[in-house]
């Protein structure tokens, strides 16, 4: 019998998270070869769940607090080989092409950081990430000011001249 849950995944001000799915063992020490080389000074954690074996969650990371989290979000999601990466004081625009670009990652679910819930699929021995839920349901539609006010914050954070 295949149950759904809906997991959710803490992101603390300052930080962002990442969810992916990837596929063997040394995705955890790609992983921070890519985050660690991505820009100076990044702080990160990761968690990988292994879905065989041991079937454990590996992990590693420069920032105590950032792996804390991925561990703690790895062991709630429990999906064999999903991977969760948390960047504390960066965006995940900085890193996230060299994750994609890692050998093992078959796919990213989410880069964000806003509230964020993963759906799981159980069947009784082993979960799935069936889709992420990135923050809340649009308002509306942005008007003339809302659009100014984007422009103007891309450039307040230096990603547009």
């Amino acid at each position: 019998m295949l149950r759904e849950e809906v997991v959710p995944v803490e992101v603390p001000g300052g930080f962002n998270v990442i969810v992916g799915q990837a596929h063997f063992i040394k995705t955890v020490e790609d992983l921070y070869e890519a985050l660690a080389t991505s820009f100076p000074g990044v702080k990160f954690g990761l968690a990988f769940c292994e879905s065989s074996g041991k079937a454990l969650v590996r992990y590693d990371g420069n920032d105590e607090r950032s792996t804390q989290l991925a561990i703690d979000a790895a062991m709630r999601i429990g999906a064999g080989h999903c991977f969760v990466v948390y960047l504390n004081g960066s965006y995940p625009i900085n890193v996230l092409d060299r994750v994609k670009e890692v050998q093992e990652v078959a796919c990213v679910y989410a880069a964000t950081g806003n509230p964020l819930k993963v759906v799981v699929a159980d069947d009784g021995e082993g979960r799935g990430i069936l889709g992420v839920i990135d923050g809340v349901r649009p308002r509306g539609v942005e008007g003339e000011e809302d659009r100014e006010e984007r422009r103007r914050f891309l450039r307040n954070i230096g990603y547009k001249r």
